[in-house]
């Protein structure tokens, strides 16, 4: 668990769709007035340098972000995330993939709080150097899934909790979802984001079946692929199953995907999935 570094993968297609779905859960709860908290179980260190020895070992940024900067194309959901990124990079170059905690604080306003976990002491230590001791910003270093349980519900009774784990061990599909489960008990009107990789297709089936079957209602699913399933060869299609989603983004899922897919697909093999996975009562 500990062995996995996001730096190797940071700017890839998987947070491309990750981080369009996450500003555009932000920007609707910046809509009302009310303050609102954010948990993030898995924060990792914050931002990744595109140039370093991580990222140029695998360059998975180059059929992800670089493909979508310069278009003059870009649904408006993708141009506010690539827009987003670029506020980290200055010059004309794009050396600098900022990750979810810096995406999160970016959008945070005065009176709302983010909430870091991140058990993995040399991504810890960068987190807390990235997030420059700002007071809307606690980071804690511990298992996410397990410590942001007792955070909820938050005294701002409005909120994201944002789920990323590696799902380095088999174990984390079914973790996530009995984890989901108690905190939804604990805060049934907040919103949960879940990412997961598509790595061996059976894995993801009995992961949306065990939320058919949990209780839970009004889940939503958004899956991106760059090419077809590989049965347990790599990860060519990832996806985010939210929970309470904002009442318009399935609608803007339907135009932001299709489009990702395409420009975002290898040989034309992109392919995509928008899914009411559990209606809303």
């Amino acid at each position: 668990m500990l062995s996995y570094r996001h730096a190797f993968h940071a700017g890839n297609f998987a947070d491309v769709l990750k981080h369009v779905v996450l500003i555009e859960i932000l920007v609707y709860l910046a809509q009302k007035e009310k303050p609102f908290c954010v948990i993030d179980t898995h924060a990792g260190g914050g931002k990744y340098a595109l140039d370093s020895d991580f990222a140029l070992k695998t360059r998975e940024f180059e059929s992800g972000i670089s493909r979508l900067l310069g278009r003059d194309d870009l649904p408006q959901s993708v141009s506010s995330y690539v827009e987003l990124q670029k506020r980290f990079n200055a010059n004309g170059q794009f050396k600098t993939y900022a990750g979810s905690p810096l995406l999160i604080k970016q959008l945070l306003r005065t009176k709302d709080r983010l909430c870091l976990f991140e058990l993995h002491s040399n991504e810890f230590e960068i987190l807390k150097a990235n997030m420059k001791m700002d007071k809307r910003v606690a980071c804690e270093k511990a298992d996410g899934l397990k410590n942001s349980l007792a955070l909820l519900p938050p005294v701002e009774r409005r909120g994201l909790v944002l789920i990323d784990p590696s799902y380095e061990m088999k174990s984390d599909y079914a973790d996530v979802v009995k984890t989901l489960i108690q905190m939804h008990k604990r805060f049934a009107t907040g919103t949960y984001a879940l990412w997961y990789p598509v790595i061996e297709r059976g894995r993801n089936e009995t992961l949306e079946n065990a939320f058919k079957k949990s209780g839970i209602t009004n889940v939503q699913l958004f899956e991106l692929g760059i090419a077809p399933d590989n049965s347990g060869r790599g990860m060519n299609a990832s996806g985010m199953i939210v929970i309470n989603p904002p009442w318009n983004l399935i609608e803007k899922m339907k135009t932001v995907l299709p489009y990702l897919a395409q420009v975002l697909g290898e040989n034309g093999a992109g392919q995509f999935r928008v899914e009411t996975l559990v209606a809303e009562k």
